[in-house]
Parts: C-alpha cells; structure tokens; sequence
C-alpha cells in the first residue's frame, strides 16, 4: 500500500487520485489530504508508475514545473516548489466522497456507501 500526500494539492485532490488510481490500476482510499493505492491481492505497487503516472497529471494541467513529487520509502509527497498551495481560480463546490474502508469503493452519498458496506457482511 502506498499513501500519497496531498497537502499542497488539496483542490485537485480528487481528480488526482482518479487519474493515478486508474493509471497503475489500483485501488483508491480517499483521507484527508491524502490517499492511498493498494491492491485487491496485495501486490507492491511501482512507485515509479505512480510518480510518473502524478507528474503526467501536472503537466497536463500545465503545473508540471511548479510541483515536485519526493518518494519517501511507502509515502509519495507533493510539494511546491514555489512555496505555494494549488489553487483553483473558480473552485467548484467540492461535495463529500465517503469511501469504504475494506474495498476502497467511493460515493457521494452516505446511504449508498451504507448499503455497501453491509453487502461486505453478508
């Protein structure tokens, strides 16, 4: 399992872990200025794949040259180089994702993330 902070990222933390997960085809959990990558059968993930999988991100949204992404053993870190938190010129309103503890499946809404959950202890 990899975790990836996000701290200076947080605005487009979301459409990140979307397009990393899908990229090293892993599975998301969504936390507070990070997330992290597992697998279902616990394969170690290529930490290259995933760095290179968030600087293609940063250069497609034209933000390649003012972030640095530093691998620390099993936590990636992105940081300015600048010095400054990404933000977004109109954020949107972020809604709440709610994502399960045991598979790592998200949803906007509370109710259906509960039904999911109780599939698990069937």
């Amino acid at each position: 399992m990899l975790t990836v902070d996000c701290a200076d990222v947080t605005s487009i933390q979301n459409e990140l872990v979307v397009y990393v997960a899908d990229k090293v085809e892993a599975i998301p959990t969504l936390k507070n200025h990070q997330f992290t990558l597992s697998t279902l059968d616990d394969e170690i993930i290529d930490v290259e794949l995933v760095i290179s999988a968030i600087k293609e991100y940063f250069d497609f949204i034209n933000e390649g040259s003012n972030f640095a992404v530093i691998s620390n053993k099993e936590i990636i870190h992105i940081k300015s180089v600048t010095g400054e938190v990404l933000q977004r010129e109109s954020e949107p309103q972020q809604s709440q994702l709610f994502s399960c503890t045991h598979c790592g499946f998200v949803t906007q809404y509370q109710v259906e993330l509960n039904v999911h959950m109780r599939m698990h202890y069937l």
